[in-house]
């Protein structure tokens, strides 16, 4: 049992470091572009960040303030949360 907990430990400690990567974000601006095909939301610092599949984009136009809260996966910005600024 000790053999089993001490191997989960070793793991987990040399997985760690990968961890920190998938840290969240935030990010605040305007929409540059809304593309539902695409399947993405442009902001106007030209940063792209990609949706979940079923996102609904009802409300985004371009010119509204948003606030983004994304994770970086695989160099792509995968939003998490998007609020609308009032």
């Amino acid at each position: 049992m000790r053999l089993a907990i001490s191997a989960l430990l070793t793991v987990s400690a040399l997985l760690a470091p990968f961890a920190a990567w998938a840290q969240s974000a935030d990010a605040t601006g305007l929409i540059a572009e809304v593309s539902p095909a695409d399947q993405t939301i442009k902001l106007d610092d030209g940063k792209v960040y990609q949706t979940p599949t079923e996102f609904n984009f009802e409300g985004l136009d371009k010119d509204v303030e948003v606030v983004i809260f994304y994770t970086e996966v695989d160099g792509k910005r995968m939003i998490n949360d998007l609020e609308l600024v009032q």
